[in-house]
């Protein structure tokens, strides 16, 4: 099993970035098939292959993912667009 371990910087507050985290997973949902639910200030992901976290930390969101096998074929690909997304929804 590969692991998907991201950080990054924000400057907004906790109620814009817990907006942008939405937008950041309905765009990783739509691509990758996920389903997601909040817990407390993190919004864990699942789907085919793919089991993870977006964690809203001061300043700061955390993602983790583990990739099973075929998906951690592509892990590169995931990794880069979720960077992109990050950048996009955070910046």
């Amino acid at each position: 099993m590969s692991r998907i371990d991201i950080r990054h910087d924000h400057t907004l507050s906790t109620e814009a970035a817990r907006d942008a985290i939405e937008a950041m997973a309905a765009k990783l949902t739509d691509k990758f098939s996920l389903t997601t639910q909040w817990d407390g200030d993190a919004l864990a992901f699942n789907g085919s292959g793919v089991n993870g976290q977006i964690e809203l930390l001061a300043h700061q969101v955390r993602v983790v993912a583990d990739l099973g096998f075929p998906v951690s074929m592509m892990k590169g690909m995931v990794e880069g667009e979720i960077q992109r997304v990050l950048q996009e929804k955070l910046a």
